[in-house]
């Protein structure tokens, strides 16, 4: 079972659990599960973002699980709109309102991208990291870093940065396991973070994933998520089923062998869940956070 006992400790020292909830407003959001797996399944690491449009369904959530704020590690993203150093600032103050908390255990920079509209990408994003920094140092954020950024990504912001990302938040599988940037991660101490640990379901039924699954005696979501966690990234599926809630928590009473690992470890890079390429639409659109939720769960300020 998921405890606070597997967990990472950032650049910085602050403890992250290893396994956790991912959640997004594709796939649909479901609050009773939330409070299930909190309750129930002993999750103490729920991922969220400004854009999923939930951030103030998870704190409603987490108070009504009956677990302490204390005990939940909440991470979550600024969007691109949100890009700048003021704007960073006051992003975050608003994920923290609707989260309804004083402080977040993780922030993160949502893509490497920015509107169209904006000149100078790189001094955007530049500037968004130097109010991340002023986030962390001012004790709002327990930890800062990103999301979806490449090797290059990386060494751009390093240049200008004060402070090295403590995390680097990317999909994570199998079929996509990028192992030159998890070195680069490595090497300069920024722990990389996986989500899609299942692609959104597209492997479950893959011929070496039911392989292992039948070899290990366990379910395909459960290797996957085990394999994330035997490679030492931090992996968060999602799911609005408790019954998947409470199986893809079960993965910390069993080991996959080396054989195994290795199995699914040379796996070509073939396949994403998410696509890059569709994202710089989905920043210049202009839509509300959360479009994709039903109109009763999306946010309304009061």
């Amino acid at each position: 079972m998921a405890s606070l006992d597997n967990f990472v400790r950032l650049p910085n020292g602050v403890r992250m659990p290893i396994f956790g909830l991912g959640t997004s407003h594709g796939g649909g959001y479901d609050q009773e599960s939330v409070i299930f797996a909190l309750r129930e399944c002993n999750y103490r690491l729920i991922d969220t973002a400004r854009r999923y449009g939930c951030e103030h369904l998870i704190g409603k959530a987490i108070k009504e699980s009956g677990v302490s704020r204390e005990s939940v590690f909440i991470a979550t993203k600024m969007w691109p709109t949100d890009y700048g150093t003021e704007s960073a600032i006051r992003a975050a103050k608003s994920s923290l309102t609707r989260l309804d908390t004083d402080y977040l255990d993780l922030y993160m920079m949502h893509w490497p991208l920015c509107p169209s509209s904006v000149d100078n990408v790189r001094s955007t994003l530049d500037n968004a990291w130097r109010g991340m920094e002023r986030l962390l140092d001012e004790g709002t954020c327990r930890s800062i870093g990103v999301s979806n950024f490449s090797i290059q990504d990386l060494i751009d912001l390093m240049e200008s940065c004060s402070v090295v990302p403590h995390v680097n938040q990317c999909e994570f599988h199998p079929y996509q396991n990028p192992k030159e940037l998890r070195a680069f991660c490595r090497e300069n101490n920024i722990e990389f973070q996986g989500y899609c640990p299942l692609a959104n379901g597209m492997i479950l039924k893959e011929p070496p994933v039911e392989k292992v699954a039948q070899s290990a005696g366990r379910s395909p979501a459960q290797v996957l998520i085990r394999w994330s966690i035997q490679n030492g990234v931090v992996t968060i599926p999602k799911s609005i089923k408790k019954e998947r809630i409470k199986e893809n928590s079960q993965v910390f009473d069993f080991e996959l062998s080396p054989e195994e690992m290795a199995e699914l470890d040379t796996i070509p890079m073939s396949l994403r869940a998410v696509d890059p390429a569709e994202l710089q639409g989905k920043i210049d659109d202009n839509k509300p956070d959360g479009y994709k939720l039903p109109a009763h769960l999306q946010y309304v300020p009061v």
